[in-house]
């Protein structure tokens, strides 16, 4: 196993001890477990998602975001 150095704020060190300590886990067990997460490679193809997120992939690439936010303001007057 390779050692890993770290610069991370205190307090965000001092949260993560008291989550892990919640959960029973070491905070170096927790940053392995996300560090493995984002590096492995998807194993799963767009081919393999449900049809009905097949059908909504891409959707919003045209969106028009200043309409979306006019109709939220709207709607949460």
């Amino acid at each position: 196993m390779s050692k890993l150095t770290l610069s991370v704020d205190e307090r965000v060190v001092s949260r993560a001890k008291r989550y892990a300590k919640r959960r029973g886990v070491s905070v170096s067990a927790m940053v392995e477990a996300y560090l493995a997460s984002v590096a492995e490679a998807p194993d799963k193809s767009p081919q393999d998602s449900p049809p009905i997120l097949r059908s909504l992939r891409g959707i919003l690439k045209k969106a028009d975001l200043d309409a979306y936010k006019k109709h939220l303001a709207a709607k949460y007057r």
